[in-house]
């Protein structure tokens, strides 16, 4: 994949609003064969790590793709578990971003736990923050974004200007549904976080993180109780 020149933010801000009339109904492996052509290796992925599909989907046109992980610290064993897979099986580069601080400098600055306490703030120190820093060399960046998984993400585009970041935000898998991306992960082998297999729909930060019961959306085990379902990113 050769290096594509940078564009200007006016430049960017027209690709996506084109992009996002015209790509609205292309397959998933199109919308990201475009961003691949268009921005090259200023184009990432991000993963949360919860599967690997994104990643997946990304490296069948860019060979060697960035792949951004957040380490917030928090993480359940079975995340870095898969983010190490994902790293030494797939032709992808994976890059972890860490927050400025560290829990242990988190809890001296703030206390204990401030993510029961301030799970917002906990959210902007430990996610928030340390993505728009590590997205600074990128024009576009894709997500595994889908609209099924919950009200707040029903009308996730395809493709978009982020307004906030000043780049191209890319959701390829956005019209999918769950049985698309268990299809996806049976066919071509992708690897998956055990926890989705051990009743988590969505895995986040392990304190923040529960099992969903019957009936529940995917994102209803993120932040129970706390009256928030995203952690701010996608906001």
């Amino acid at each position: 994949m050769t290096t594509a020149q940078e564009h200007s933010t006016t430049e960017l801000r027209r690709l996506a609003e084109e992009a996002g009339r015209d790509l609205e109904d292309a397959p998933a492996l199109d919308v990201l064969r475009w961003a691949a052509e268009t921005f090259g290796r200023r184009f990432c992925v991000t993963s949360s790590m919860e599967d690997a599909v994104v990643a997946h989907l990304a490296s069948r046109v860019f060979p060697g793709v960035p792949v951004v992980f957040l380490d917030t610290g928090y993480h359940f064993p079975e995340t870095i578990g898969t983010r190490d897979a994902v790293a030494a099986v797939m032709d992808v580069e994976v890059i972890t971003l860490t927050p400025r601080q560290s829990v242990a400098q988190q809890d001296a600055r703030y206390g204990p736990k401030l993510h029961d306490r301030d799970p917002d703030l906990c959210c902007s120190l430990r996610k928030v923050q340390p993505l728009e820093e590590g997205l600074r060399s990128y024009d576009a960046w894709a997500t595994g974004l889908r609209r099924d998984e919950s009200p707040t993400r029903a009308g996730t585009p395809v493709v978009a200007w982020d307004e906030r970041r000043q780049k191209v935000k890319v959701s390829p898998i956005a019209r999918w549904t769950q049985e698309d991306v268990d299809a996806y992960v049976t066919e071509h082998g992708v690897l998956t976080n055990p926890l989705l297999s051990d009743g988590y729909a969505s895995v986040g930060c392990g304190p923040c993180t529960r099992r969903v019961l019957a009936g529940e959306d995917a994102r209803a085990g993120r932040w129970a109780g706390q009256g928030k379902s995203e952690c701010g990113i996608h906001l």
